[in-house]
């Protein structure tokens, strides 16, 4: 057979038609967006402790592995202080290894320990476009969750034990409290993107936005209240001063000043049904009932905290529960329980050493300061949270915590090459404009250090 006549032979059948343009890889990434996507959206079902989002965790995990996402130096102290954590737990658990509890516990903490590692491997490349990505589908989540809250609260289908518990919107979670603390994170998403302009569906952004603050407050769930309150307060205060766009901040005010309007109209039209009015008059306390007593939780805490000081390796896990009859409902606390001194050390240490990260990531100049001042609000609450209730089991809580050093990890990358290749093609329509900002009126976002193209400092 000649050149000629190969040249001139049919394509094979599978070369044909539609795919025959589109390489395999693109494919594989394109389905493993859809995974991500996936794996995002399905935290918001908690009805029990096996869920989608447990289900769509290994294979999601191992498929972005294989595709190459890798660990860069930012990350490491997560996973260094993650580990000392874990591994503080396992020496207080070998006592009691052989118990069917406590050892689940310990899997499913460590489980939870992989997805953040995860999380920050899989959010220090291509930042942007998969953080992106992440937000809109936890957004979405806690819209569907929020709206399920609703309608199980307000007993319209018939269903309202699905999803209401004790009185309470409790959407796709067990827990009220658990319910309205998720919410936070898709909140401070729809309000930064009303206030900066970057929503392209400004109206159906707000009625989102609405949805989720009624979910929230049919919560009746007081941490949750004051939680989304400092957290939507300091993402405000952040965006408003490190914006350099005169017009931003009026933007800023003005719409803060709109959304208030309407969150207090909901806010009175939800209290003029009586039900929801008697149920915030007794939630709108500062303890309750369970709070008090020497065999209260705050009691439990005093006895169980002298206790501690003389168990150097904890109680070991679960076996709070079984000396008091109750969870500690205080995570630094339960740290010290669970995992000894060290345990309980490492613990606070991580939120000091991420809370230190989180405040600079908000402050400081980089293509990465929006999205850290989305983030970082809600995690840090869950921080304050973890002082009157146990959030070391909550799988959005390590989502966060690897979104937060994962922003760390690029924004040391982008700050040592010395210019920024993962904005420029995301360029939004302020910088298109040629305004020397960022696409969130943001000046100096595209150089390290806050230098805008002339070469002015334009650093907080």
């Amino acid at each position: 057979m000649t050149t000629a006549s190969l040249t001139a032979a049919p394509l094979p059948r599978w070369r044909e038609g539609a795919w025959a343009g589109i390489p395999a890889i693109r494919v594989i990434h394109g389905f493993a967006a859809a995974m991500h996507a996936a794996f995002i959206f399905f935290a918001c079902f908690a009805f029990s402790d096996a869920s989608p989002y447990d289900l769509i965790a290994l294979p999601t995990m191992l498929l972005w592995l294989a595709l190459g996402v890798r660990l860069h130096r930012g990350a490491v102290p997560l996973v260094f202080l993650l580990a000392l954590y874990l591994s503080a737990i396992v020496v207080a658990l070998l006592p009691y290894v052989s118990e069917p509890l406590p050892l689940t516990w310990t899997i499913q903490l460590g489980y939870l320990v992989i997805t953040a590692v995860f999380f920050a491997m899989l959010y220090a490349d291509d930042t942007q476009g998969r953080l992106d990505l992440a937000l809109k589908a936890y957004t979405a989540s806690c819209v569907l969750s929020a709206g399920l809250g609703i309608v199980g609260y307000l007993q319209l289908l018939g269903i309202e034990d699905l999803f209401s518990r004790y009185g309470r919107a409790s959407g796709t979670f067990q827990d009220p409290n658990v319910f309205g603390s998720y919410l936070i994170l898709g909140t401070l998403t729809l309000t930064h993107g009303l206030l900066t302009g970057r929503g392209r569906h400004p109206v159906l952004a707000l009625a989102c936005l609405l949805v989720i603050l009624a979910g929230t407050l049919l919560s009746f769930s007081r941490g949750s209240w004051g939680a989304t309150l400092v957290s939507t307060g300091l993402m405000v205060g952040f965006v408003f001063v490190t914006s350099r766009s005169r017009a931003m901040r009026r933007r800023i005010v003005l719409l803060g000043l709109v959304t208030a309007s309407l969150g207090a109209a909901a806010l009175v039209g939800l209290l003029s049904i009586d039900s929801v009015a008697k149920t915030f008059e007794s939630r709108a306390t500062v303890t309750q009932d369970y709070d008090e007593g020497e065999t209260g939780r705050f009691g439990n805490q005093i006895r169980g905290m002298s206790m501690l000081l003389d168990e150097p390796l904890g109680m070991g896990p679960l076996r709070w529960r079984q000396i008091f009859g109750l969870e500690p409902h205080n995570s630094y606390i339960g740290s010290f329980a669970n995992g000894g001194w060290l345990g309980g050390a490492v613990f606070i240490a991580l939120v000091a050493a991420t809370s230190f990260v989180g405040f600079r990531l908000m402050a400081r100049a980089s293509p990465y300061r929006p999205y850290a001042q989305i983030v970082f609000p809600a995690l840090l609450m869950f921080f304050v949270q973890a002082m009157q209730i146990d959030v070391e089991k909550w799988r959005h809580v390590y989502m966060m915590l690897g979104m937060v050093w994962a922003l760390e990890a690029a924004r040391l990358r982008w700050e040592s090459r010395g210019r920024d290749h993962d904005a420029v093609p995301r360029a939004t329509h302020a910088a298109a404009a040629g305004d020397g900002r960022d696409g969130n009126g943001y000046a100096g976002a595209s150089h390290p250090h806050g230098r805008a193209a002339t070469g002015e400092s334009r650093s907080p």
